[in-house]
Formats: C-alpha cells, structure tokens, sequence
C-alpha cells in the first residue's frame, strides 16, 4: 500500500514581519516527519503562503502547532493587508497528494478543527470538502465580512461557528477566525498589469472568474424572481479571482485562485486574461505564481506555448519549463527557480543521488570500481536511452527543418515517443541496480530458525524475480524504441541519417545485454512458470531485434 500524504497550504495574515513568519514556518519541523516545502510572502497583501507535507497525523499536529503559533504572534486588531482575511492563520486547507482519497482527507480536516476549538479556542468554519452544509462550501462565503464584521457575523445564529465560540471574546478579538478545509489541488495565480487600476484590474477579473459580475441596469442591481441578483458568467471554471493594486511593485494584478487545473490551466487563465486585458486597452506584462505547483502544470504549459509556435513538443523538461516560464512571464517581478517551486522537485531535493544524475565520467568510474552494482543492467538501460535520445534528436531537427513546416506536428509525435521511450529507460538504469541490491538484503536476512529460513527463502526468490522482470523491461522498450530511429531513416532529416543509425545500434545493444541479465537473474528462480514464460518472451524480443538490425542496416547502406 502507498503511503498516505497530504499537502497542508496554512495562509498566515502576516507578510512583513520575517522573524514572526520564520518562527510560524519552522514550528511544522517540530514533528517529525514532516517536509516544508515553501513559505511565500507578500509585503502588499501582508500574507504568508506556507506549504507542507506529510502522513495525515503528522500533518494535523503541525497544523496544530502552526495555528497555535501564529495565534501567539500576530495579533488581528492590528493588522491590514490587500487580501481578504478574518484570522492570524486565514484558511489551512488539506489536500490529499497520494494513498489517501478527498472524503479521508475531509475527516482528518474535521478533526483539526475540532482541536483548534477545544484547545486553542479559536471560531471557524469548515469549507470546500470538509464543509457541513451547502452554503459554507464557498471559502467566500465563510470569510464574507472578513475580520471587521466578524463580531457580528459570530453572533448571527446562521454563522455558528463550526468550530470553536461563538462569540466575540477577547481571545477571539486578537486571533480572528479559521477556515479549514479539504480540497483538490489549488493554484494561487496573479497577472500583472500595465496599469494601477484596481478597478481595471478588478473588470478583467469579473471577466474571466466563474462567478463573472452582477448585471447593472442604471447603475442598479438586476434581481431575479428570487430578488436574488442575477449574475452574468465569466469565461473559465473553476476560476476565482479580483483586482487589486500592489504598492511593492506598484502595479495592478488580477489575483486568481485556479480552483481544478484540470478544468482551468494555468495557462489558459493567463492567454484569456491577456486577451480580455487587450479589449480593455490594458496590457499583461507577466504573471506571478504564489506558493508550489506540480510538475504537469507547468509541463503542460509548455506544451501549450511550444503548440503555438508550431514547435515540436519532444523536447526535454527543463526546456519545456523554460518556455512555459519566459511564455507566462513568471520571472518578471522576480526569479523563478523550478527547484524551488515545483512540488516534485522540491521533494525530491534531498533524495539520495541517482545514478543517472552522476556525470558521465562519475558513472563510468562507479561503474569500473570493486562494487557489483551497477553492472550490465544499468549499462544497458543508459546505452538504450541514449540510443532513443539519438532518434528523438533527429525528429527535433526534422521538426525544424525550413520548408517542412507542415510537417511539424508528424515529426514532434515522433519526438514525444522518443522522449517517453528515454525516461523509461533512464528510470531502469536506478532501477536495475536497485533490483539487485533487494537480492543483496534478502541474503543478509537471518535463517536461525526454520521460520527465518523461510522467510529467507520466499525474499529472495520475489527478489529474484524482480531483478529478472526489470531487464526484461529493459529489453522491451529498448527494442520498442527502435520504431522512432526506424522512422527517422525513412522520412526524417536525411542528412542525420547516421545519427538514427547508431541511435537503432544502441537500442540492439540494449535488448541484448538485457537479454543475457534476464537468462542469468532467471536461472536459479524456483517459480518455473514464470521463468518459462518471461525466457519465452525474452527469446522473441531478441529475435526480433536483430531481424530489425539487419533492415535497418540494409536501409541505411542504401541511402548511404
């Protein structure tokens, strides 16, 4: 079973003050396990967007302790800020990452809140997934008020707390309120504008946001038969957002909140704010990302831009990342490092190096020392992924090449196989080694007892097993990855044909080391089914390969 994790995203209402924040932030490394993975400030908005993760216990104890904190050090009755808010720790939202689904999630933030009431005494109201009734669902709806009308709003039997008094006591008066919920991923996102218009900003905003405006007649409100206002829609889903003018870089933005970026890209906002921008005679000049975001997103919006330009979309990640940041502008009101602001980076920061993160020397050298591992595995995972990098250049450059325009979109699917092909086989290179290192552990198991022996026993044949499975995938995608080479010779660019050729080299390499790392891993295995039947396949992916060999071969003689 995976492990179960959740993000926590606690919005602290205070920005300027970089002790308070610092002590806030690092109250969550005081429970262990936990990962901080970004605290984002804003001076105009005096806000803190502080970002965790962790198991679900662990991650309600340092929530725990993040709101207690903060309810110490920032006191409500003094505090201003651009953005709306009703509490020293705003909205604490928990959202599932992996291993757990949203209806766990929702439980885990009932019982956050609950302690906060008990313990700390603080009113709040559950939103989102966690939301005990249809109308506190809309985080705008719980923070309607904000902190000013929050003395009336406790005492309004409709606005009971759902957690914690009702009423607006002394304790209350200086920690405001809290919004805890559970929900999906959320993407907090401002355009920047060529203007200091708030209400500029705040009319591309009304035409983009889901909830759009409310429809005017002579300056008046148009009601329904409900006397309810009517409302006219904006553009996008899943979109709030408002204008508003921030004096640290003196410009108007519109703020977003992309509640789904599966309905509402990233991207999508941006394009569509530029062009409701550009009918109000107003220009977007960047955009400005707050908090952490997922790797995809901001793949995706490569993709987007690269899609534009009608440029192929084979192209390694961190290039993808470049255009979707220089694109969107991210970088215009400051830098915009991806290891530090996209989630998988972030996480992976302090992982044990990988070996295809060593140079090519480091490897080599790790590779030729007294170790067994890496050993031919590895070596051939790396030989086929750089045999696919080989094709998927060749497909780039066809992709680019002048007077075949039209071709660009054959060519970039080409490239995007290849690049899948590579990532697959540049996981396997880790992989093979991690496979044989299981063996090792299962050996060093104890066998004292019979019990130990058998335990022993079944580790190391599942073990075994792995380390037979893996360069068997090592040999299927090597040789599937010889269609992108085969292509390239065929009708990609001409001139590279050599290149496609010692790309399809590379990937036979790769099958056949392969093959002889699954006959050896194979042979002392007790399960004969399994071994008959991976033996049977390896033998036709073998035969296969080097009938393939001899086509290319003779199609690359010809040419040449």
């Amino acid at each position: 079973m995976n492990k179960q994790l959740i993000e926590c995203v606690p919005n602290i209402s205070e920005g300027r003050d970089i002790v308070k924040i610092n002590l806030i932030a690092r109250e969550v490394e005081t429970v262990e396990g936990i990962k901080l993975l970004d605290v984002d400030s804003g001076k105009a908005t005096n806000r803190t967007v502080i970002t965790f993760v962790g198991e679900p216990e662990q991650v309600v104890e340092a929530a725990f302790r993040l709101i207690k904190k903060a309810a110490e050090l920032i006191d409500m009755s003094k505090h201003s800020g651009e953005h709306p808010r009703f509490g020293a720790t705003d909205v604490c939202p928990l959202v599932p990452i992996s291993g757990i689904t949203m209806e766990e999630t929702a439980v885990y933030a009932r019982q956050l809140g609950e302690r906060v009431g008990k313990e700390l005494g603080i009113p709040g109201y559950f939103y989102e997934n966690a939301a005990t009734s249809a109308k506190r669902r809309n985080l705008a709806n719980c923070r309607a008020g904000e902190y000013e009308g929050l003395k009336e709003k406790l005492s309004n039997p409709e606005w009971k707390p759902d957690f914690g008094p009702a009423e607006f006591n002394t304790s209350v008066e200086k920690t405001g309120a809290l919004a805890i919920s559970a929900r999906d991923f959320l993407v907090a996102y401002n355009v920047n504008l060529n203007s200091t218009s708030t209400r500029r900003a705040n009319s591309v905003a009304f035409d983009i946001r889901e909830a759009g405006r409310i429809q005017m007649e002579n300056g008046k409100k148009v009601l329904d038969a409900q006397n309810e206002p009517i409302r006219i829609p904006g553009k996008l889903k899943a979109v709030k957002g408002i204008g508003w003018y921030i004096e640290e870089y003196d410009i108007a933005q519109i703020s977003y909140n992309l509640t789904n970026i599966s309905i509402t890209s990233m991207h999508v906002a941006f394009d569509e704010t530029v062009k409701a921008a550009q009918e109000r005679g107003l220009r977007v000049t960047g955009s400005e990302l707050i908090g952490l975001i997922p790797l995809q997103a901001m793949l995706d919006a490569g993709d987007y831009f690269l899609q534009k330009q009608e440029r192929s979309l084979g192209i390694d990640d961190a290039e993808k990342i470049k255009i979707a940041i220089k694109s969107l502008g991210l970088d215009e009101l400051k830098p915009f490092n991806p290891q530090e602001r996209i989630i998988e980076y972030v996480m992976d920061k302090d992982a044990p190096k990988k070996l295809v993160d060593l140079s090519i020397t480091d490897f080599a050298n790790e590779t030729a020392s007294e170790s067994m591992a890496p050993g031919g595995g590895s070596i051939a995972a790396t030989v086929g992924a750089l045999g696919v990098s080989l094709g998927t250049m060749v497909a780039n450059l066809s992709a680019h090449k002048a007077g075949w325009d039209s071709r660009w979109e054959e060519f970039s699917q080409w490239a995007v196989k290849g690049q899948a092909y590579k990532k697959k086989l540049l996981f396997l290179v880790d992989e093979d080694t991690k496979a044989f290192n299981k063996i090792i552990e299962a050996f060093r198991l104890s066998k004292s007892s019979p019990e130990e022996k058998v335990i022993r026993a079944e580790a190391v044949e599942k073990a075994t097993q792995y380390a037979t499975e893996i360069p068997f995938q090592i040999m299927e995608t090597a040789y599937e990855s010889m269609e992108v080479m085969k292509a390239m010779m065929e009708t990609g660019l001409q001139s590279s044909l050599s290149d496609a050729g010692v790309g399809a080299l590379c990937a036979r390499t790769a099958v056949l080391g392969a093959y002889f790392n699954v006959r050896i891993n194979s042979k002392d295995l007790k399960n004969k089914a399994f071994t008959e039947d991976i033996l049977k396949k390896s033998e036709v992916i073998y035969h296969n390969t080097l009938e393939l060999e001899k086509e290319l071969i003779a199609l690359i003689d010809k040419k040449i």
